[in-house]
């Protein structure tokens, strides 16, 4: 109990923040990705090179405003990344094991510099959609690889505010793709569509670059043998070496006893004293794609231009959704290690609903009037409970998704089970992401209650099972699920 509270007590240096903040800057490539590709996918000399029945789509005064972009060649030039990050997340748990949590950063980097290049000089579909593939694969590597390594090098108390640090850096990729989409739009040549590609290859060198010079996490060293390594790199992270001496003791500790068995981390995880994490796990990651973000994030222009904006606003409104998101991280940064995990959950997820109920309510009241085309302040109004959506998202599901798996799982199966939990969060995404056009066409405003019905569902699973881990050292995690009223009996059998 001494060496929890003396865990709980330890100091945030200025070397800890600076390297999580290496690893956190994983996300703007992700963010910036995202972001990226919804505007793009308005940009005209981009769907005249590549997808121009879509052009003569949105040129045609009787086409119904919520199918102008219902084609799945066009939504796979999105949703390609992220069946490709499935898989790459997959191996990257088992490669993240092997090489430590470093070099999977600088590989999804490279990854990232590689599918950039063969997007932004792609000459036809199949060229660009292979350069997506493999920016994909970057997206598996860095999404596992930087919340375990922010989880593992920061202390107890400011883990939950450091690792905000991965979904900050994405919503700043997304507020920055957002106003280089802007930007690009007004370009007087043909070529916005690919500065505005190619301007991801800069975060991805600067993550390569500033890799290099961080350490190894010490839970990493350790499953390597790297003692004195790991005891390095805590002297350098902790304030005095009797901490970092007796954090590397409980390491060793926790080291020694997951390998008393040799057996495969993907199985183990099949074994009941591992259910609650796993489930919860997968929960939360499968749940997170279901608010609806997908619409606001990936989609947002083309949302904004289905409800009457011209391409400019609608570029705009996007950028005014990511600064909402960003400003609204910043907020879960200083109140996610006060208030807890369960509450911003819990709260995100009323927010959430009553702004997809409203906007679908707004739709419905002037569906009559689709012939005519969508009033402007109409639209107005969509966008503001978009922001809402947003600013939702950014303070509860968007940090919490990356932060809570790396947190409930034990060291021995954590970087195999956050490696499922980013498949499973890949793989709704590409569901959602190619579908969300057609589900748009034919659902119309439906489709936001359906999206209040799922968050209402997860919200509720949220409440009723997922114990509190704010300030739990992650070699204690196993007495949350010992003392909580229904995982407890889990355990027990």
């Amino acid at each position: 109990m001494e060496d929890e509270e003396e865990t709980d007590q330890t100091p945030l240096t200025n070397t800890v923040v600076f390297i999580c903040m290496i690893a956190g800057s994983a996300g703007i490539m992700f963010g910036y990705d995202t972001a990226v590709s919804g505007g793009v996918m308005m940009m005209r000399p981009f769907l005249n090179k590549f997808f121009p029945a879509i052009l003569a789509k949105m040129n045609d005064a009787k086409q119904d405003e919520y199918c102008r972009f219902n084609s799945h060649r066009l939504t796979a030039f999105i949703s390609s990344t992220f069946i490709a990050g499935l898989v790459s997340s997959l191996l990257a748990g088992r490669v993240t094991s092997l090489i430590g949590r470093k070099l999977s950063l600088i590989t999804s980097g490279i990854l990232f510099l590689t599918g950039n290049g063969l997007e932004v000089f792609a000459q036809n579909v199949p060229m660009l959609i292979a350069g997506r593939l493999f920016v994909g694969f970057g997206v598996g590597f860095a999404n596992q690889a930087a919340p375990v390594y922010i989880t593992e090098m920061a202390p107890s108390k400011w883990r939950g505010a450091l690792n905000t640090a991965f979904q900050f850096f994405v919503c700043f990729g997304s507020v920055l793709a957002s106003i280089i989409n802007f930007g690009a739009s007004h370009s007087s040549t043909n070529l916005g569509w690919q500065v505005a590609l190619g301007c991801v290859s800069l975060p991805a060198t600067i993550l390569i670059i500033g890799a290099m010079f961080i350490p190894d996490t010490p839970s990493s060293l350790i499953q390597r043998d790297k003692l004195d390594e790991a005891l390095t790199t805590l002297s350098r992270v902790r304030s005095t070496k009797a901490e970092a001496e007796a954090e590397l003791k409980d390491l060793v500790n926790s080291t020694e006893a997951a390998r008393a068995s040799s057996q495969n981390p993907y199985l183990k995880l099949m074994q009941m004293r591992y259910r609650p994490p796993l489930v919860m796990t997968l929960a939360i990651a499968g749940f997170q794609q279901l608010t609806g973000v997908g619409m606001v994030a990936y989609y947002a222009p083309v949302v904004m231009t289905t409800i009457g904006l011209e391409t400019d606003e609608s570029l705009f409104a996007a950028v005014v959704i990511g600064v909402v998101n960003l400003a609204s991280v910043l907020m879960s940064t200083c109140v996610i290690d006060k208030i807890g995990r369960r509450l911003l959950f819990l709260g995100g997820g009323v927010q959430i609903i009553f702004s997809q109920v409203f906007i679908a309510c707004t739709l419905a009241i002037q569906s009559q009037s689709m012939i005519e085309g969508f009033p402007r302040n109409y639209g107005m109004v969509v966008l503001v409970l978009m922001c809402l959506i947003s600013s939702a998202f950014g303070w509860s599901w968007g940090p919490l998704t990356w932060l809570v798996p790396t947190e409930i799982l034990p060291i021995e199966v954590r970087a195999a089970g956050t490696g499922i939990s980013v498949a499973t969060n890949l793989l709704i995404t590409f569901i959602l992401a190619q579908l969300s056009m057609a589900m748009l066409c034919y659902m119309k405003f439906g489709l936001f209650l359906f999206y209040g019905a799922t968050t209402l569902l997860m919200t509720m699973v949220i409440g009723v099972f997922l114990p509190e881990t704010k300030g739990v050292p992650l070699d204690s995690m196993e007495n949350v699920w010992n003392e909580h009223w229904f995982w407890k009996w889990v355990v027990a059998s």
